[in-house]
C-alpha cells in the first residue's frame, strides 16, 4: 500500500485590500487548496487576518514578487492600477493572474495586454473576475436554456441595474465614476453565459452619468438579437433583474439577481423555477464557483481573456451608427 500523493496548497498572493478583498478573502479561507502567501496594499494599511493568522505585508507588488513564488495573484485594487500590476505580475513570475472587473479602465491598457503575447501567456494565465456570471441564477438559467434546445434562439434580452448611489453624492462618481461604468460590466458578462455578443449599437447616459440605456447586439444559435440594458442609481434601493426571451417557442426566463431567484414561464404556464435559502451572502455566492472554476485546471471562457477583451471593447466603444 502506497502512501497518498500530498498535494501543495496553491499559493495565493493578494494585491489590494479593501472592501472587495474581504470576499476574496472569505472564499478562500473556505478551501482547503489554498493558502495565503501575501498582501500588497500601496495605501499605509497593515496586514490583514487570514485563518487567525497575519502573512507578509508589502507596499508595492515588486518585493513581493522579489521574496515569494506564487501559483495565483489576486488584483483588487482600483481599476486604473489593473494594467500595470497585471503587467508586473505575468512578466516578473510564473503565476496565474485574477483581475477584479473590469479588466482594465480603457482600451490602450487592453492593448497593452495584448501586445505581451510572445512574452508571457496571456490567454493561458490571465483572467478576470466576472462574477456576476457565477451567481446561481445565472447559472441555473444558462443550464436551463442549454438543456431544452427546442426552445429556440433567445431573441431578445432586457436588464435593469439600480444601486441607491444617488444618496453618496459626488462620492458615487469619484468611486464609480458613473452608472454605465459600474454596472455595464456585470450586465455584459451576465450575457456572455448566453449569447455571442457582436457590439453595442447605442448608448445614452443621462442625468450626468447616474443613468444609462443602451442596446447591445448579440447572436445566438445563429441568429442575430438585440439586449437592452438599464442602469441607474436614482432609486431607494438596490434591484438588478435580467429577461430573456425565446421568441420563437413563447419562453421568457426571468432572474433576479438581487434576490438570486428565478423562473421560466410560457403564457400562463410555469415552467421551472429557481429559489435560494437565503443563508448565503451574494458574493460569496458569487466568489465561491468563481474560485472552483479558476482553480479547476480548466476555467470557465467567461473569466478568460478572450471574454474580458470582448467586454471591454463592447464596454468602451463608440456606439455604431
Amino acid at each position: 500500500m502506497t502512501d497518498p500523493v500530498r498535494v501543495e496548497p496553491v499559493r495565493v498572493g493578494l494585491v489590494g485590500v479593501g472592501i472587495i478583498a474581504e470576499t476574496h478573502l472569505a472564499v478562500l479561507a473556505e478551501r482547503d487548496d489554498v493558502a495565503l502567501e501575501f498582501t500588497v496594499d500601496s495605501r499605509p494599511v497593515g496586514p490583514v487576518e487570514f485563518r487567525g493568522a497575519t502573512r507578509p505585508h508589502y507596499g508595492e507588488l515588486a518585493r513581493a514578487l522579489d521574496a515569494h513564488r506564487p501559483d495565483l495573484v489576486v488584483v483588487a485594487t482600483p481599476t486604473e492600477t489593473h494594467a500595470e500590476l497585471t503587467v508586473q505580475a505575468l512578466l516578473h513570475s510564473e503565476a496565474t493572474v485574477l483581475v477584479e472587473k473590469p479588466l482594465v479602465h480603457d482600451l490602450a491598457s487592453l492593448a497593452e495586454l495584448r501586445n505581451l503575447d510572445g512574452k508571457a501567456d496571456v490567454r493561458g494565465r490571465l483572467f478576470t473576475a466576472h462574477h456576476f456570471a457565477f451567481s446561481p441564477e445565472v447559472d441555473w438559467a444558462a443550464g436551463l436554456i442549454a438543456a431544452n434546445p427546442d426552445w429556440g434562439p433567445v431573441t431578445a434580452i432586457t436588464s435593469a441595474f439600480y444601486d441607491p448611489y444617488v444618496l453618496r453624492g459626488e462620492a458615487a462618481f469619484a468611486s464609480y465614476v458613473s452608472s454605465w461604468t459600474d454596472s455595464g460590466v456585470n450586465q455584459l458578462s451576465i450575457l456572455t453565459r448566453f449569447v455571442d455578443l457582436t457590439g453595442l449599437t447605442s448608448l445614452r447616459q443621462t442625468d450626468g452619468g447616474a443613468s444609462a440605456w443602451c442596446a447591445v447586439g448579440f447572436r445566438s444559435r445563429g441568429e442575430a438579437g438585440t439586449a437592452r440594458l438599464r442602469s441607474s442609481w436614482l432609486t431607494g434601493s438596490s434591484s438588478k433583474e435580467s429577461n430573456l426571451v425565446l421568441g420563437h417557442s413563447g419562453v421568457e426566463v426571468w432572474i433576479d439577481h438581487t434576490a438570486m431567484t428565478g423562473f421560466a414561464a410560457r403564457a400562463g404556464e410555469l415552467l421551472a423555477s429557481f429559489g435560494n435559502d437565503g443563508r448565503t451572502d451574494r458574493k460569496v455566492a458569487h466568489y465561491r464557483p468563481l474560485y472552483a472554476s479558476l482553480l479547476s485546471g480548466r476555467p470557465d471562457p467567461v473569466l478568460g481573456f478572450d471574454a474580458a477583451a470582448t467586454v471591454t471593447a463592447i464596454h468602451h466603444s463608440v456606439p455604431e451608427v
